[in-house]
């Protein structure tokens, strides 16, 4: 009787400007001696801990500060540039005729994400659409599209915007 045995190992690492990478390594053998599955094991994870830790030191492009910087300073929209208010945060425009911009309302960052933004804009009184050009001008999609890791860039720049005590410089929420 034949045994499989299967290992996998993978790493991703956090990178400057939001980036990351990962890599990943899988091996499936077949063992004749059930009496050595954990040494086989053993050997066979250090060999997979060994390639992945030796491969993944060569991170490719990283994209620098200036990264999507157009000739005047201001972010490059990364979606074709067409930004015609679809999937905005405050609903904007595009709408059908019945209320829906023909898009769900499904926000791409967590739960948590979510609530925590829209708490920020409510009770600092931020404009919607400050905070939705923040989100094109820095990331290239409107917030509702943000994945996770653009979602906490976002929130660590309205908190820097509104200051430790939770109100905006200028008193009135938004952007200093």
């Amino acid at each position: 009787m034949a045994i499989k045995l299967i290992g996998n190992y993978a790493k991703r690492l956090g990178l400057p400007g939001y980036s990351s990478h990962q890599f990943s390594v899988s091996v499936e053998t077949e063992l004749t001696d059930s009496g050595d599955i954990q040494g086989e094991a053993t050997r066979i994870y250090h060999l997979l801990q060994d390639a992945v830790d030796r491969e993944i030191q060569e991170t490719g492009f990283v994209p620098g500060d200036e990264y999507g910087l157009n000739d005047n300073g201001s972010r490059q929209p990364q979606v074709n540039g067409n930004h015609n208010g679809q999937h905005r945060l405050n609903g904007g425009n595009g709408h059908n005729g019945n209320g829906s911009n023909g898009h769900s309302d499904r926000w791409s960052c967590s739960d948590k994400q979510k609530e925590f933004i829209l708490k920020l804009v409510a009770e600092n009184e931020l404009h919607r659409d400050t905070v939705e050009q923040t989100s094109l001008d820095r990331f290239g999609v409107g917030v509702k599209q943000l994945n996770k890791l653009q979602a906490s860039g976002l929130i660590s720049e309205l908190l820097e915007s509104v200051g430790k005590n939770g109100k905006s410089r200028n008193g009135k929420g938004g952007r200093r």
